[in-house]
């Protein structure tokens, strides 16, 4: 894998954490900002893991990588319905075009930012995990 200069692992750091601040900002009330501090953070993470590229011949470590950017889009996905949630956007065309717009509003856009979360936290996890994991035995042999 190739490395992060210095700059890039704190971009990479601090867009993790802007992350975890935005989304606890919008849980705990302050709805207004938290969605653009995540977006920052996301966008910075998604960038950065970009970065991070893998030229080697192991197909496990390939099939990794594409589920590690798999990760990243749903961060964005989660950074673009978080949006959606504090704003409503959207809100006003659901109305408008669907019969039971409220409905389907309620069912596939409101708080659903919070699956894509977790989705993309779960696969970042393990995607990372094993990686690193492949990568010890690729040195070791």
């Amino acid at each position: 894998m190739k490395q992060l200069s210095t700059l890039q692992n704190v971009i990479l750091l601090i867009g993790a954490c802007l992350m975890v601040v935005g989304a606890a900002l919008y849980v705990f009330g302050k709805q207004g900002i938290s969605p653009v501090i995540f977006t920052v953070g996301a966008v910075a993470f998604a960038a950065m893991q970009m970065c991070q590229t893998y030229n080697g011949d192991n197909f496990i470590i390939r099939r990794l990588r594409r589920i590690m950017i798999a990760s990243d889009i749903f961060f964005i996905i989660a950074a673009i319905l978080l949006f959606e949630n504090a704003y409503h956007f959207i809100f006003p065309y659901f109305l408008k075009w669907f019969k039971n717009g409220y409905t389907y509003y309620i069912n596939f856009i409101h708080n659903n930012w919070v699956v894509a979360l977790l989705i993309a936290a779960v696969l970042e996890i393990y995607s990372t995990h094993r990686i690193s994991n492949e990568l010890n035995k690729e040195r070791r042999k």
